[in-house]
This record gives structure tokens, sequence and C-alpha cells, in this order.
């Protein structure tokens, strides 16, 4: 690997190690011993690699962008092996294998779990698993700006007007987007104490609300959220991984910013209302809060539901999963803007095949020019890339012993890094007790849901087909 590479995926390494020693401090300050010998040796083990990986001899930074994507997706294998040491060196005789589906689980913030009753497990593990979501989350917003190159203009613009992508500016943005990320973590904990939820819960919702994760720490939420005001504010949270994380910064340092900044923000502010008043007129149930938290779960990601609820709309959310937030946030999905600009491209373009008068206006979302053709089939590409991955994956899962229905909905989550819930059909699936095969298969696709589909296709492209 380049110095580049394992530099960068050394200081995750490193950051692993602090966290572990915060997960040290705690397990002895709350006497809870069980465990604590894992977290010193993931400590000890983070360390001494991370701090070989930073300190090895230098060497080009300035890497290729097939290089840049591998690295990513070295990061994914790699980091997960150390996240799942704690589980593996646990009281609770976790195969490696297990330990490594929960560690892949909460890093791409995906929410899978092997563990059936949550209750029963060490604070220390619960904490331990939130924390893997958190990093995984920010891992996968620096991972975004260094591989901002395959992306279109127009991305870039929505960030800065004077992003350059040279080692100063990209260490800029990932200054900023670690400084937002902390204080939003933050933001979310306060907001979620507010409505009295006791600190060790509100800590580890903040991790896993901020990076759109699924592990919760409890079994079930019914009772944390008891009443409807505490749902509703809950439900609110959600949507700060919707929303870019850059929204916070540009509208506090507002001065000096054109429209640009917050054009995608304010698209999907309208489509957050737009969904509201139409599931509030054809999907009300009498019960508003509830209504709220299944859209903002949604939408953002998240996907953590109550867990005796029957909703009959399953396909409907699996839709809203599949087409996602914003770019710029820990949300998954096709993301919302490539949808709005597909759309737009469409119609625009049969209605000037159905009526020869009429003037073709195609603009791209953030943009006032003329759309690029090059940037419609990227977005194009992107779908078809999910489309094969979603068939390929669901076969698989069939094929490896998982009914149909359930292995479409699962395959929908997992390449959306989606927790499954009673929201989609599926709360009541049981990982541990699936095949190795089908656990190694869920690992691969949750990575590859992680990684932007058109990553996929430009090493295909580089390694495969030589074109």
């Amino acid at each position: 690997m380049s110095h580049f590479s394992l530099l960068y995926i050394g200081i995750f390494t490193l950051l692993i190690s602090i966290l572990s020693f915060f997960n040290i401090i705690y397990s002895y300050y709350f006497n809870l011993y069980l465990n604590v010998d894992s977290y010193i040796i993931t400590l000890i083990i983070s360390a001494i690699l991370g701090s070989f990986f930073v300190i090895r001899k230098k060497g080009e930074l300035k890497i290729s962008i097939y290089k840049k994507i591998l690295t990513v997706i070295s990061g994914y294998l790699f980091l997960p092996l150390i996240i799942s040491t704690p589980y593996y060196l646990s009281i609770y005789n976790i195969s490696f294998l297990d330990c490594y589906f929960e560690a892949i689980s909460g890093f791409t913030s995906t929410g899978f779990t092997i563990f059936d009753n949550i209750k029963h497990l060490d604070e220390s593990i619960i904490l331990w698993r939130s924390t893997s979501q958190w990093i995984g989350g920010l891992y996968f917003l620096f991972s975004i700006i260094l591989l901002m190159d395959i992306f279109d203009e127009n991305l870039k613009k929505s960030l800065t007007n004077f992003l350059s992508f040279n080692i100063t500016e990209s260490l800029k943005q990932f200054s900023k987007i670690f400084i937002l990320y902390i204080i939003l973590t933050v933001v979310i904990f306060v907001v979620l104490k507010i409505i009295n939820l006791r600190n060790f819960d509100a800590f580890n919702f903040s991790m896993t609300i901020i990076s759109s994760g699924g592990f919760i720490p409890l079994n079930e939420i019914n009772f944390l959220l008891n009443k409807e005001y505490k749902i509703v504010i809950f439900s609110l949270t959600l949507l700060i991984s919707f929303f870019s994380i850059f929204l916070t910064y540009n509208l506090i340092f507002l001065k000096g910013k054109n429209l640009s900044f917050f054009t995608e923000d304010f698209y999907l502010l309208i489509y957050l209302v737009v969904l509201i008043f139409v599931f509030f007129i054809f999907f009300n149930d009498n019960n508003f809060s509830l209504l709220l938290l299944s859209i903002c779960t949604t939408v953002s990601n998240v996907g953590i539901y109550f867990n005796d609820s029957d909703y009959n709309f399953n396909f409907i959310y699996l839709i809203l999963v599949i087409i996602g937030g914003s770019f710029f946030s820990t949300s998954s999905g096709i993301r919302f803007f490539k949808v709005f600009t597909l759309m737009k491209f469409s119609i625009n373009n049969l209605l000037s095949h159905t009526k020869p008068k009429q003037v073709l206006v195609s603009k791209i979302v953030f943009d006032s020019s003329n759309v690029d053709y090059e940037v419609i089939n990227k977005y194009f590409l992107s779908i078809i890339i999910f489309i094969i991955s979603l068939t390929v994956l669901s076969s698989l899962l069939t094929i490896s012993g998982v009914n149909f229905d359930q292995s479409i909905k699962l395959s929908v989550l997992t390449l959306m890094n989606t927790v499954n819930s009673s929201l989609y059909g599926s709360g009541d699936f049981n990982f541990f007790q699936i095949g190795d095969i089908s656990k190694i298969i869920f690992i691969i696709f949750m990575i590859i849901g992680r990684v932007e589909f058109i990553t996929i296709l430009i090493l295909f492209k580089k390694y495969l087909f030589k074109i």
C-alpha cells in the first residue's frame, strides 16, 4: 500500500485506540470489569498499528483516483477487524465471523446485529457498538471528500467555491467535518437529555443518530419514547443526518455565501414537507408523532422504530430508503438530488418529444447552466449498478436459504445501510441463526452499499475492462 493509504487508515486506527481508552475509563469508573481486558488489548493493537502506519517513511501523497477508491475500501475491510476485537475477546463466546459481521454492520452504519437480547449485554459492549457507528460515519464523510474527484462540478460547488482538492484544501475540509461532527453529536446528546433520557441512552443514541446507524442501547425504544412530545423531538434529531453536515456551518457563516450552498437542503426540505403532508392525508392513523418518526427514520436511513408496530406500507418506506438524503450527510441511498435531477431531465425530454415547439429546459439542480450529459450518464449508471447489485444480492440470499420476500427487503436495507425493523417488515429477522455464507454475503454488500456505486464501475473499468 502507498504511504497515503497507510496514513489515511492509520489516522482512523489511532482514533479507534482513543475510543478504546475512553471505553476503558468508562469500564473502570462504573466497575464494569467483565470485558475491560478486551479494550486494553484493542488499545494496544490499534495504537501500535496506527503509529506504524502514520510514522512510516514518507512517500508521495498524491495518488490516483483508483488508489483512493482502493484505500477507502481497504479501510472498510481493515478497520472493522480491530473493532471486532472486543467482541471476540468478550465473555460472550462469539465466533470470529459473527464478531466481524457486527463490526462491519456498525462501521458501515447499517445496524444489523447478531445480538438477540441487548439488555443482557455489558454496558461497555453497548457503548462500543455505538462507538463503531460513530467512527464509521466520520470515515464515510472523510471518504466523500477523498473521492470528490469522481463527482460532478456542481457537487463540488455545493461544498465551497474554492475547493481545489489539493492537500491543504482537503485537510481544511477534513478539519471542518471533524469539528462539525463532534458539535452535532453533542447537540443531539443535549436535546435527548432535555426529553429526560438518561446519560447512557442519550450518549449512545447521539452516536447512532449522527452516523445514521441502527444500533440502539436497548431492545425496544417504546419505553424511552413513551410520550408524544418525546417521539416528535427524537424524530427531528434524526433529520440532522438527513440534511448536509455543512448546513449548520453555512447558516452560521452566512455572510458572503450564495444560494448554491443551500439549494440541495432547500429541495430536501420541500421533499420532507411534501412527504409529511401526503402521509398525513393518505396514511394517517390518528397518530402524528409515529407518522413523523416513520418518515424521519426512513429518509435519514437510520431505520430504528417501535418493534411492536405493524405497518402495511413496507414497500413505500423501502422506496424512501432507496432515495436517501443529502450527499454530504451520513445518510445513504441513491441520493435525492440524483433522483430529482434525473426526473427533471426525463420529464423535459419527454415534453420536447411530445410537443415539438416545447423549449427544452434541462438545468442541473445546483447550477443555472445547461445540464451536463456526462453527469446524467453517471446518475443513470448509479441506478443501473444499484439494480444489478440488488438483483445479485437478493438472488444470493435466496439461494442461501432466505425466503424471497425477506431477501428483497434485506437486500434494499443492506445496500442502503439501513437497519431492519418492523417498519420494513423485517424486524424479526435473526442474523445470528443464518449460515456463514449468508453472513459473508451481507458483509460484502454492506461495504458495497457504503461506497458510492459509481466507484465500483470505475474499478471495473480500470482493472477488468482496461478501456
